[in-house]
């Protein structure tokens, strides 16, 4: 008796939409799906309070958008590269941070998401999602939530200065669609 082998299932693969972007020459991809504006450096000028928590050099500004602390992440310092002129920041959706950025290189599509290899064992196991090859190069893919911890965040929270008057969001920036 003969028993047939059922057909191969097909997977499509599972595609994600990601941006890749530069930090001290390095190369980084977040999802597009995460960063709310692109916005340029410039365009922060007026916006950003400068902000002094010396235990968290990576953080330097705030920006306030309504009751709402957005904290500008300097990436270069985060990931422990050479200081680099940013160029962009990125406004990362359903986090309360924004990273600066020296700039965008490109969206792609990531087909695969491979975890993260053993030698991620400290912190940065929190800022990656996990590596992804694209073009013969591999590629880490930030975890937009993985800037500040929950206890970064009441750092920072705690040193704010009291909230005078709710200002508009200045022009410059570039919506992504959600």
């Amino acid at each position: 008796m003969h028993v047939a082998t059922p057909p191969a299932k097909l997977h499509a693969a599972r595609t994600e939409q990601i941006i890749l972007f530069r930090v001290s020459g390095q190369l980084f991809a977040v999802s597009s799906a995460s960063v709310q504006e692109v916005r340029s450096v410039d365009s922060l000028s007026g916006a950003a309070t400068e902000i002094n928590q010396p235990s968290l050099r990576k953080v330097r500004h705030v920006l306030r958008r309504g009751d709402k602390a957005l904290y500008v992440i300097n990436a270069a310092v985060h990931f422990g590269l050479p200081a680099s002129p940013a160029g962009l920041v990125f406004v990362l959706r359903k986090t309360r941070t924004a990273l600066l950025v020296d700039g965008m290189d490109k969206m792609a599509t990531m087909t695969r998401l491979q975890s993260l290899p053993l030698a991620y064992c400290h912190e940065e196991r929190n800022w990656y999602r996990g590596l992804t090859a694209l073009d013969q190069n591999v590629i880490p893919v930030v975890n937009p939530e993985g800037f500040l911890t929950a206890e970064e965040f009441a750092l920072l929270d705690a040193s704010l200065p009291p909230l005078e008057t709710t200002e508009e969001t200045p022009s410059g920036s570039t919506e992504l669609p959600q």
